[in-house]
């Protein structure tokens, strides 16, 4: 089994503002245990200009094998969302708060089951995310699910409390931006949920975006 480790992403973070620099330094980040397993890192994607930026939890099983963001199962359902809301995915940055897939293996079959990043994978990736939240300088950050908002917010914070605010990004001062913060559900909450349910979840989802939306300066 390979050594494992206990710093953090920060000393593999380049002092750069050329997000495809820090994608490709990303693909060498040792900074916690996950990439030991992972089949790759998942960077972020999108527009480098973009007004609003989405964050969610980790890559899953489809986002590893592309090495893409959010084109999985998941990531279809925040494409219906976002095109209901009136918004253009190819106008916003999409990313993680963690790079790499952490997974566990059943005791049968070979699909690889989804496991919630620790607090302290979740902290050891944290540098890459802020990396990428001063290059783009966002309008608007939407942190979807309660991983992606406890990385920036703080590990007690919690969404279903904020709702549908507009809240501040604690030393946001320090990065050189001022976001509009907004929380929701990750998507794949709704597809987790109920099945009579989903309609009234995704609806919820697709006002988040809307609202998200609105706070644009540009």
């Amino acid at each position: 089994m390979a050594t494992r480790t206990s710093r953090t992403a920060a000393e593999f973070v380049p002092d750069t503002s050329d997000l495809t620099v820090l994608a490709d330094a990303a693909h060498g980040c040792k900074g916690c245990d996950l990439h030991l397993d992972a089949t790759q890192v998942v960077f972020g994607g999108g527009s480098e200009r973009a007004d609003m930026m989405l964050v969610g939890e980790q890559p899953g099983d489809q986002e590893d094998k592309a090495g893409e963001p959010f084109v999985g199962p998941a990531g279809r359902l925040l494409d219906k969302a976002l095109v209901e809301a009136g918004v253009d995915r190819d106008g916003l940055y999409v990313t993680n708060a963690v790079k790499h897939f952490k997974f566990t293996l059943p005791e049968r079959g070979t699909r690889r089951i989804h496991k919630t990043p620790s607090r302290t994978e979740v902290v050891a990736c944290r540098p890459w995310l802020l990396a990428e939240l001063a290059v783009v300088q966002p309008d608007v950050l939407v942190l979807m699910g309660a991983t992606a908002a406890q990385s920036l917010l703080g590990s007690t914070f919690r969404l279903t409390q904020h709702r549908g605010e507009v809240l501040d990004l604690p030393d946001a001062g320090e990065l050189g931006i001022d976001p509009a913060v907004v929380v929701s559900p990750h998507p794949s909450s709704v597809l987790r949920g109920p099945p009579e349910d989903r309609e009234q979840a995704f609806q919820a989802l697709v006002s988040d975006l809307r609202f998200a939306a609105g706070q644009r300066r540009r």
